[in-house]
């Protein structure tokens, strides 16, 4: 009986925040428990967030865009019964013939009556408890799709909008923020955090002046001499070109490979595997593989078999640094870098990989890979990844320097398969055969992995490769 609270649920130990993509429920709409309330985005994946509660949707308090941090309330649905019929804002007092009716604010608002001295209450953008209500973020800012598109349309330029200080989470730029910042322009004021920014020489050597004379200083320091040379005016690209706005994911992506380079100090090794015998092998097999089991074999597979194989006698390659302290992974969840339909990459984790053989391995491979060509990754389908490995043989590439997928210390790649003549070396002597070659690369953290052991790494995945049964069964 009452209001019940939807918060944005946590979808994973490092993700703080999520974007409302779309409301599939209006104030007044009917909903009933687990039914899909809103579609949400992380820097991982996009989700549906269900109802927990069966009822009337009371209020929506975020927008569509809106960035929402996780443990927010989202949203109210009222229950029980009072959620079959419309619920009154004020209830309506009872009246007898004896009795004059109760007044309704002695009802409603005897506990907040303020008097007509007392100020109007500012409208605060909601920030959950523990969290910084006005923090001026230093570098880079996150700027929500809503916040850029307002931009857009009020022609506000980058420059601009870096100086609007945000009262949102982290001292991000709300709605709000920037339609207050698009009325003062129109009505001829300057948004403070500009004119605190802008230079004002004319007032060197000058006594301050008065505060009825702040709209002079103001009208000099917008000229636009002032800001030549400044680091913060506009960009100008010559030439015929194109800008274009990353999109959500891109600036996750870009965030997270920048951070990865700050963080670790990376080196990559290089090799060169003969996979002649597993490319027969699977060439001889895929057929009766399909039909038994209903899945297609990849070469991918097959990579992620020997790379578990090799984990397990080299633990540090499954490891994290916090620290000085190295945290060895006793579970092997391997990370499968995939290319999306935007272009994107995103990398599902294939949980304890070194428990499954390799009809499972297939089976959670294709899995994953169909679901996020579809965007029906879930959020727990990308945590807790302990190695990563990417085929950028697949677009044509023989080789590649991956960047690490932090927190992990290493990445493996591995290239086209390329024919190629090559010495073969037998008991009757050297020859020259055709055999299908493939490079791989391997770039790890140098802060605990030193280049022998991440050479002896590699080495140990080319013999795997190299010494494939190709009589063994699936």
């Amino acid at each position: 009986m009452g209001l019940v609270d939807l918060l944005m649920p946590k979808m994973g130990e490092s993700i703080i925040e999520a974007t409302v993509l779309k409301w599939h429920k209006k104030p007044g709409d009917a909903v009933k428990q687990d039914e899909t309330v809103l579609d949400i985005a992380t820097d991982k994946v996009d989700s549906e967030v269900p109802s927990t509660s069966e009822g009337v949707m009371e209020e929506l308090l975020f927008q569509e865009n809106d960035v929402v941090p996780v443990g927010a309330v989202i949203a109210r649905i009222r229950v029980g019964s009072e959620a079959t019929s419309p619920v009154p804002l004020v209830p309506e007092p009872q009246v007898t013939e004896n009795q004059p009716p109760e007044p309704v604010n002695q009802i409603v608002f005897q506990p907040t009556r303020k008097t007509s001295a007392e100020p109007e209450p500012e409208e605060i953008p909601y920030v959950p408890a523990n969290m910084p209500h006005s923090i001026k973020s230093e570098g880079l800012r996150f700027y929500s799709p809503l916040v850029l598109n307002i931009a857009a349309n009020e022609g506000i330029q980058m420059a601009d909008l870096e100086k609007i200080t945000g009262t949102g989470n982290e001292g991000r730029v709300t709605k709000r923020d920037i339609l207050e910042f698009v009325a003062d322009r129109k009505n001829g004021r300057q948004d403070p955090a500009i004119v605190k920014s802008a230079p004002t020489p004319q007032v060197v050597n000058t006594p301050q002046p008065a505060p009825a004379a702040v709209a002079e200083p103001i009208k000099q320091t917008s000229a636009a001499p002032a800001l030549t040379g400044s680091p913060e005016q506009k960009p100008v690209y010559s030439g015929n070109v194109e800008i274009i706005e990353m999109d959500r994911m891109r600036r996750y992506i870009a965030d997270h490979m920048v951070r990865s380079k700050s963080t670790s100090a990376h080196v990559t090794s290089f090799s060169e595997a003969d996979v002649t015998n597993l490319v027969l092998w699977r060439e001889k097999n895929k057929k009766e593989f399909e039909k038994r089991e209903g899945e297609k074999i990849t070469f991918t597979p097959l990579f992620i078999e020997a790379i578990v194989k090799c984990l397990k006698k080299y633990p540090w390659l499954n490891s994290s640094v916090n620290g000085d302290k190295i945290i060895l992974k006793k579970d092997i969840h391997i990370g499968m870098a995939t290319a999306l339909p935007s272009g994107n990459l995103i990398v599902p984790v294939i949980k304890g990989a070194d428990q499954l053989n390799l009809v499972g391995l297939t089976k959670q491979v294709n899995t994953l890979a169909n679901n996020a060509r579809n965007n029906r990754l879930r959020p727990d389908d990308t945590q807790g990844g302990t190695f990563t490995f990417t085929n950028v043989g697949t677009f044509g590439s023989l080789m590649g320097t991956p960047v690490i997928n932090q927190p992990q210390v290493a990445i493996l790649a591995t290239g086209a398969i390329k024919k190629r003549p090559v010495v073969v070396e037998t008991e009757q002597g050297d020859s020259i055969a055709i055999r299908h070659m493939m490079y791989i690369s391997m770039s790890y953290d140098h802060r605990i992995i030193d280049g022998s052991m991440g050479a002896t790494f590699v080495t140990a995945v080319v013999k795997e490769l190299e010494h494939f049964d190709v009589n063994r069964s699936f």
